[in-house]
């Protein structure tokens, strides 16, 4: 059953997410190669307490870390360790806050040190995704919407979407309904209504749609260990329209990247939000 939220819900949840924005805007500047998985995620959990919210995915499902931390060929719910991170890796670093009540959460891909321009540009049509979805999101349209135009989009830039893992709505539970598939029909499923809340969250393969899932009940990687990237951000839909409840600011301030963000977020930036801004 889906929960539609009230505005005081969604600042709540707004609070959540940006707590989940500021830990991941933190990890940027430590994410380098030499550092482990692990002591990305004790910073985490540590930050994440001392501004008054709890690690989410900490004993979630019986998750052992703060963070699902996922390099290279792991698409997500990777298990930090002390394996050290290598020049030209690229990490998908996925938080979780739970505070006042709600859930946030929040993911981002990070390139670790210098890596190669296919990379880099995997990696920016993967994010442009995101903000596609993200668009698609209004009342004048279907779960189908989204997920057909983030496919699409991908597809059409020669890459591949995971069709075993979805988004999701979000708000006192960390997964609600409805789920939000990266791909789908136009025009079919659930029509969308003004109080969702929801976490869209494209995994994008750059050599293959398949996913191995293995045995320790939480890691995914590609079935031809091809590179994978996972970009989420949590939405509200008001007024007819997506507004963003988390942001990729603290990142882009953390690593010296100008104007990116008036760019991708400033469209969906909605004045009853915004002038609460954090």
């Amino acid at each position: 059953m889906i929960q539609l939220k009230t505005l005081e819900d969604i600042l709540l949840i707004k609070k959540s997410a940006f707590l989940a924005s500021k830990t991941l805007g933190l990890l940027a500047g430590e994410i380098k190669p030499g550092v482990t998985s692990l002591y990305l995620d004790k910073i985490a959990e540590i930050f994440i307490r001392d501004h008054g919210g709890l690690p989410a995915f900490l004993g979630l499902y019986n998750f052992p870390n703060t963070l699902c931390v996922s390099p290279n060929n792991q698409v997500v719910h990777g298990i930090p360790n002390n394996e050290p991170l290598c020049e030209g890796d690229v990490l998908s670093v996925d938080c979780g806050v739970y505070m006042n009540g709600f859930y946030g959460e929040h993911a981002y891909t990070f390139e670790v040190g210098e890596v190669k321009n296919h990379v880099k540009q995997f990696l920016n049509c993967s994010k442009k995704s995101l903000y596609i979805g993200i668009a698609n999101c209004t009342t004048e349209n279907y779960i189908g919407d989204i997920g057909y135009s983030i496919e699409s989009f991908i597809k059409n830039s020669g890459y591949y979407i995971v069709k075993d893992l979805v988004g999701h709505g979000l708000g006192k539970k960390m997964h609600e309904d409805p789920e939000v598939p990266n791909f789908g029909i136009k025009g079919k499923g659930l029509k969308l209504q003004n109080g969702f809340v929801l976490s869209i969250e494209p995994m994008v393969n750059k050599g293959t749609s398949e996913v191995i899932f293995h045995k320790d009940g939480w890691t995914v990687t590609t079935k031809d260990n091809s590179i994978s990237a996972h970009f989420e951000h949590n939405i509200a839909i008001l007024d007819g329209y997506p507004c963003l409840l988390s942001t990729f600011r603290y990142i882009y301030e953390k690593l010296n990247i100008n104007s990116t963000i008036l760019q991708e977020e400033n469209p969906f930036q909605n004045k009853k939000i915004y002038v609460n801004h954090i």
